[in-house]
């Protein structure tokens, strides 16, 4: 063998183990860049068996809300979520998650899960409450414990009780296994919507109603 057909032969060589390593590189490149596929451990994400709800359980449309107390938009955004839920009366429920953000999240959600434990009702009006006295404890970077507490004793409610919820380890893995649900489904920001399974791109009363109505219309063609 030549000098020079030597040569050819060792590139030849090279090319033959160079292709199948590519491949394998931009198989793998490929696997990286492709969205994930949602699976049926996804889909039970979506609402547990102990998420809290308010509506009928058997509506056509659930709204699945992921929320943070101490978030502004959140706050902002509540009267409009009780609104439509008034408006399609029957035909909607709400599913709340915690997606804590803040510094005083999950204190925030031991309160409204000691108003549960008392009284299921009281659960949504203690969400409203901490949304109505937002300004006075949220963005805050020290405990507001302490406002809390008082909170819950304008709601009639026991302080050991509350004291007991906020020092729950349950309680801690139940706003975190929320959060993790959240993540699990591309939750990035609050508050993230569900129409039905279907993610809201956007955050509006307008595209909420519309989602709802399409989801009702989906229902009635099938």
């Amino acid at each position: 063998m030549t000098k020079a057909n030597k040569n050819v032969w060792i590139l030849l060589m090279l090319g033959i183990i160079a292709i199948p390593v590519t491949l394998l590189l931009l198989g793998a490149a490929n696997r990286a860049a492709s969205p994930p596929v949602r699976t049926v451990q996804d889909t039970e994400r979506f609402v547990r068996a102990d998420s809290p709800f308010l509506g009928p359980a058997d509506a056509k449309v659930t709204i699945v809300e992921f929320f943070d107390p101490e978030c502004e938009s959140c706050r902002a955004f509540e009267p409009v979520v009780m609104g439509l839920l008034k408006k399609y009366d029957g035909q909607v429920r709400l599913v709340a998650r915690y997606f804590p953000l803040h510094t005083n999240s999950l204190l925030a959600a031991a309160t409204i899960e000691a108003a549960a434990q008392e009284d299921e009702a009281k659960r949504w009006r203690m969400r409203e409450y901490l949304f109505e006295k937002q300004p006075e404890w949220g963005e805050q970077q020290t405990s507001q414990q302490n406002k809390f507490l008082l909170y819950a004793s304008d709601l009639g409610l026991e302080e050991q009780a509350v004291r007991t919820a906020m020092d729950s380890s349950a309680i801690r893995k139940l706003v975190e296994r929320d959060r993790q649900d959240g993540e699990a489904l591309g939750v990035r920001g609050t508050p993230t919507f569900f129409v039905n399974g279907k993610l809201m791109s956007e955050l509006s009363s307008a595209a909420l109603e519309q989602a709802i109505q399409s989801a009702l219309n989906e229902g009635i063609t099938r």
